[in-house]
C-alpha cells in the first residue's frame, strides 16, 4: 500500500492518501488531516485496510498534484553507507579520503540534518545546485520513514543534492555542501506494509536527462546498503527525540562520473522498484 499527499489544484489544501496506479483514494473525508498522525497509529496496516475498504472520494491521478510525502518530519541523512560511496567520497580529495575511510568502517555511522519538512521539494519540483559551485550531482537513496517511537513505518524515495567540489574542500563544509534551498526532494509515495527484506530485493536507478537526451543512468541494489535499518534507527534516536516521527537517507550507491556535473534544466528521474517514480527538474539556487 502506498500513501501520498496531494492537493486538488494548484493552491488546494494539502490532503492525505492512498495513491492506486490511476486514482487516488481521498482520506480526508475519514477526517485523516496530517500524513505524520497517521503514521502514529499504533495498528497502522489494519487501520489502512480499513480505510481502503470504505466508500471514500477517489480523484483520477492526472487531476491531482502530488506533494513531498512529509508534513511534519525532520529530515536527516546517512553518508558512506555503499562502497562505491566511500570510493567516491575519496576521490573528491585527499584531504577527506582517510576519514571516510573510517566511516565506512566505523560502528558508528555519518549521520547528518538535511532538511526540515517545509523545504522538501516534491515530485515535479524542483531540486537545486548552487550558483558557487562546480561540481554538483544527484544522490538517489532509499528514505525510511519513522514514526515518533522510532518504529519503520515506510519508505520513499529521495534524492539528496550535493555539491562535491565544496564537500571535497573541506568536510567542515558539509553543512554547505548538503543543506541549502531545494537540496532535498521525497516521493511520491510512502511504502507501507514491506519489511527489510523486501526493500532489500528492490533496485534504486537514476537517470538524468538534457533536453530530452539521457546523460547518465546507473542502478544498484538495496541489498548494498551496508547497515540494516534498525542499526541506522538505532543510531539516530539515540540522545535525539522526534515528535512528529523522522524521514532518513540512507545514502547513495549510484555516483556519476568525475567529469559529470549537473546543469539547470537537467531532469532527474529517481526509481526505487518497490515505490516509484520521483521526477525533479534542475535549477540554480
Amino acid at each position: 500500500m502506498k500513501l501520498c499527499r496531494f492537493t486538488i489544484g494548484s493552491h488546494g489544501a494539502p490532503r492525505v492518501g492512498i495513491l492506486e496506479t490511476h486514482s487516488v483514494q481521498d482520506l480526508s473525508a475519514a477526517g485523516i488531516a496530517s500524513l505524520s498522525a497517521l503514521l502514529e497509529s499504533p495498528n497502522l496496516i489494519a487501520v489502512l485496510q480499513a480505510l481502503a475498504a470504505t466508500p471514500l472520494p477517489t480523484h483520477p491521478l492526472d487531476s491531482v498534484r502530488l506533494l513531498a510525502p512529509v508534513d511534519r518530519q525532520e529530515v536527516w541523512a546517512a553518508g558512506v553507507t555503499y562502497l562505491r560511496s566511500k570510493k567516491a567520497r575519496m576521490e573528491e580529495s585527499d584531504f577527506s579520503a582517510t576519514a571516510y575511510d573510517r566511516v565506512y568502517e566505523a560502528p558508528r555511522p555519518e549521520l547528518f540534518f538535511k532538511s526540515m519538512p517545509a523545504k522538501v521539494s516534491g515530485p515535479g519540483g524542483i531540486v537545486g545546485i548552487r550558483g558557487d559551485a562546480k561540481w554538483n550531482v544527484p544522490e538517489p537513496e532509499l528514505a525510511l520513514v519513522f514514526n515518533s517511537r522510532m518504529e519503520l513505518v515506510g519508505y520513499t524515495a529521495g534524492n539528496d543534492m550535493s555539491s562535491r567540489d565544496i564537500e571535497g574542500e573541506n568536510l567542515l563544509y558539509l553543512p554547505q555542501a548538503k543543506m541549502y534551498r531545494a537540496s532535498c526532494a521525497l516521493g511520491p509515495c510512502i511504502r507501507v506494509a514491506a519489511d527489510e527484506a523486501e526493500a532489500r530485493t528492490w533496485t534504486i536507478g537514476v537517470r538524468i536527462l538534457r533536453a530530452g537526451a539521457e546523460v547518465f543512468a546507473g542502478e544498484t541494489s538495496i541489498d548494498q546498503i551496508k547497515r540494516s535499518f534498525p542499526e541506522l534507527a538505532g543510531w539516530l534516536g539515540r540522545s535525539q527525540d522526534f515528535p512528529e516521527g523522522a524521514i532518513l537517507l540512507t545514502g547513495t550507491g549510484v555516483v556519476p562520473a568525475n567529469e559529470f556535473t549537473l546543469s539547470e534544466g537537467d531532469v532527474v528521474q529517481i526509481r526505487i522498484s518497490g515505490i516509484g517514480l520521483l521526477e525533479n527538474t534542475v535549477k540554480v539556487v
